[in-house]
């Protein structure tokens, strides 16, 4: 199975759309996806998922099932600077990379910080809703590996922090360890491909992280968005 995890294009956050780079983005987008063979295609309900994905669907002439899982991974921490709410990601590398819970995929939402929001009820929808996905194609998880399944190509419009839970959940990586060391850039591609083994079972590898190059091939300059030097706000 492939999968191909594609953020949205540069956001304008308040009318939940695309800016006018973000529909430059979006059109380059499809005319690269236009070349690959896709069974199905899913989105997030948020608007500049849909609008993204709305250019590379027409190019195919189907329609995307919208998913409620895949909207933006919303689960704000009390910050350790302002004592308000923020994102649990992008925090200065002081406070996480000296904690090992960090580092445990188990472990990871067990610290006061994390504890502080609903990270891993959060966390636990996003890979219920990955799971049940894959179910529909026959993959039943079983620990870290997948039975069954079916040879299918399926497309993910969503976002930076839900897209990066799913690569760290599939490959086995701690979430807080692949958010802060992974970028997803607007409309990058990422995509994840099985593997079986003589006993027929299945895990994901990366074959591409956060790919740009439709951007690069165009002349487009590859949005900072999703990159914050301004840790300690």
């Amino acid at each position: 199975m492939k999968i191909h995890i594609i953020r949205h294009g540069d956001p304008n956050y308040v009318d939940d759309t695309l800016t006018e780079k973000g529909w430059r983005e979006a059109k380059f987008l499809a005319e690269r996806m236009s070349g690959l063979c896709i069974d199905d295609f899913y989105s997030s309900p948020l608007g500049r998922a849909k609008d993204t994905a709305s250019l590379t669907l027409e190019k195919f002439g189907k329609k995307a099932e919208v998913l409620d899982w895949l909207r933006e991974f919303h689960a704000p921490i009390t910050s350790p600077f302002t004592n308000g709410p923020r994102i649990p990601w992008d925090l200065p590398p002081y406070l996480w990379c000296a904690e090992p819970k960090y580092y445990d995929i188990n472990e990871c939402f067990s610290t006061p910080l994390m504890e502080s929001g609903n990270v891993k009820e959060e966390y636990e929808r996003v890979t219920k809703g990955i799971d049940d996905l894959l179910l529909r194609y026959g993959f039943s998880r079983e620990g870290m590996l997948y039975s069954g399944g079916e040879d299918k190509t399926i497309a993910l419009f969503c976002h930076f922090g839900v897209g990066i839970l799913i690569l760290s959940y599939l490959l086995g990586i701690s979430p807080v360890v692949a958010q802060h060391n992974f970028v997803f850039a607007p409309t990058s591609v990422t995509t994840l491909v099985t593997e079986t083994d003589s006993k027929g079972f299945s895990h994901f590898r990366a074959t591409e992280v956060g790919d740009t190059s439709h951007l690069y091939a165009n002349g487009e300059p590859v949005s900072p968005s999703a990159l914050h030097p301004n840790f300690e706000k």
